[in-house]
């Protein structure tokens, strides 16, 4: 089973995410876990402050070393094999072969955790970076109001290739970003709608045609 153990500023916004759809029948079969902790439950004052103004001025804040150790140090387990993720913008980009090299690392033990540090603020008191060597990982080019998002899109991709999470093994080896393809179009019922008719190749029932008309229209995928 994969643990995802998530660090969160704004830990509500897991609320509905955790429980819906393929996730939420996934964490109640035990095919994954999804924990979600509350970064200002770890701060140390009587105010529970998790961010303050960066040494050396400018705008925005940063959030502190202190919850941040004791949050990821509290979550960690040391009886499996654990990943520490942080999302950043400097971090490598966030790939579909990334997402399966995650679930890969999962198959390798009975139980692996991957913890998820959402991102805030301006960042992270860099001491947190040098001491516990986390991967860094972006989802692209453009800025969000945190990492909350960021961790979703991190959870949903991994989740997805968890063996059992499917209810089709077989949908996650044909869709797009594999093998560097973007999947082919699609259609379904009714045959004609609105003068846009299916095309003739999906109805005639030549499965081998069929799959060199889907092989055809799959374009390659974004770098």
């Amino acid at each position: 089973m994969l643990g995802f153990d998530i660090i969160a500023t704004v830990p509500e916004i897991f609320d509905g995410f955790r429980t819906a759809s393929l996730l939420g029948k996934a964490v109640e079969k035990n095919i994954i876990a999804l924990r979600v902790h509350d970064l200002r439950d770890f701060a140390t004052d009587k105010h529970h402050m998790i961010d303050d103004r960066p040494y050396g001025g400018g705008p925005g804040m940063v959030l502190k070393p202190e919850p941040l150790f004791l949050a990821i140090e509290a979550v960690r387990r040391p009886d499996i094999p654990s990943r520490l993720v942080v999302t950043a913008p400097r971090g490598k980009r966030f790939t579909q072969a990334r997402a399966g090299e995650i679930a890969a690392w999962n198959e390798s033990s009975p139980e692996t955790q991957l913890i998820l540090v959402c991102g805030r603020y301006e960042g992270i008191d860099e001491r947190v970076m040098e001491h516990f060597r986390p991967e860094e990982i972006s989802i692209g080019d453009y800025v969000i109001n945190g990492g909350e998002v960021a961790c979703m899109v991190i959870v949903e991709a991994v989740a997805r290739l968890v063996r059992g999470f499917m209810g089709n093994e077989e949908s996650a080896l044909d869709e797009s970003f594999t093998r560097d393809k973007l999947e082919y179009p699609h259609y379904t019922r009714p045959a004609e709608f609105r003068g846009h008719a299916v095309p003739d190749v999906l109805v005639s029932g030549h499965h081998a045609e069929i799959e060199i008309w889907r092989r055809n229209r799959s374009g390659a995928a974004r770098k």
